[in-house]
């Protein structure tokens, strides 16, 4: 996941940000997708009562464009209607295109705009919302 990480953000987290939310965080829940044995994704989601956020959604760069990304947000969108989450949202850089089509050919909708909210580049972030998650999910 690290080495995910660090190719596919700005200011990748560290290991102790990732153990602290994989070992002490009870509202983080995250997922991996593998190929060949190998971790080539993961999506995280922080689920508290009936709201979901997810925290990052990355692929390796050499299995981009296989609907991976796709699939892991399927699966955290089906997660959290399993742990009682009725809408779902997300933070995206208004330069990440790709992500931005992704999110909103799942259902996402933009619902507004936080200032300067990337501390390494003070890009804003467009906030992303998808509510109604039990109608979403058969």
């Amino acid at each position: 996941m690290l080495e995910i990480e660090k190719f596919s953000f700005p200011t990748p987290w560290s290991y102790q940000a990732f153990a602290y939310e994989l070992l002490h965080n009870d509202f983080a829940h995250y997922i991996v997708a593998q190929k060949e044995q190998q971790v080539v994704g993961y999506a995280g989601i922080w689920v508290v009562i009936d709201e979901a956020h997810i925290t990052n959604v990355a692929v390796k760069p050499d299995n981009r464009n296989n609907k991976i990304g796709h699939l892991l947000i399927e699966h955290l969108i089906s997660e959290a209607v399993r742990l009682g989450a009725n809408k779902i949202t997300l933070e995206v850089r208004p330069s990440n295109t790709y992500a931005r089509r992704l999110y909103k050919s799942l259902g996402f909708e933009e619902y507004g705009l936080r200032k300067n909210y990337y501390s390494d580049t003070k890009e804003d972030a467009i906030i992303m919302w998808l509510k109604g998650l039990k109608r979403v999910i058969k």
